[in-house]
C-alpha cells in the first residue's frame, strides 16, 4: 500500500495534520482513520466469506486467473533469463519455451568384433 510512499512523505503528512487539525483534535482524528479502516477491512472479509460460502467450490476456479495475473504484476524478466539460462534442468523436464529435451541417449553398441564390418547407413553418407 505504502510502496510508493515513503518515511519522509509520512513524516511531512504528519506534521501538515499536526498543523491543520492541532494537537487536540489530531488523537481523536487518528482514531476515526483506524475505525473506518477497520469497518472497510470486516466490509471486505463479510463480502469475500459470504461470495465463498455461496459460489462454494466455483470460488477457487474463479480465484485461479487472478492468481496468476498476480504472479505475472511480479514478473522479472532478468530473473528467468538468468534461471532459463543457468539452471540445468527445470523440475518438470520440459522448458518454458515448451521443448521438452529427448531422452538421454542408449547405452553404446558394444565394440565391433575382430573382422567384422560396422553398420552401413547408405541416407547418411
Amino acid at each position: 500500500m505504502f510502496d510508493s510512499i515513503g518515511w519522509w512523505e509520512i513524516l511531512v503528512l504528519l506534521l501538515a495534520a499536526l498543523f491543520i487539525l492541532g494537537p487536540e483534535r489530531l488523537p481523536s482524528a487518528a482514531a476515526w482513520i483506524g475505525k473506518s479502516i477497520r469497518k472497510v477491512r470486516d466490509f471486505a472479509t463479510g463480502a469475500r466469506d459470504q461470495l465463498r460460502s455461496e459460489m462454494g467450490p466455483e470460488f477457487d476456479e474463479l480465484r485461479k486467473p487472478l492468481e496468476n495475473l498476480r504472479e505475472l504484476r511480479n514478473f522479472d524478466p532478468k530473473r528467468m533469463v538468468t534461471q532459463h539460462l543457468f539452471n540445468d534442468e527445470p523440475a518438470n523436464g520440459t522448458k518454458p519455451n515448451g521443448y521438452t529435451p529427448p531422452p538421454p541417449a542408449a547405452s553404446t553398441p558394444p565394440p565391433l568384433a575382430p573382422g567384422e564390418k560396422p553398420p552401413f547407413d547408405p541416407d547418411a553418407t
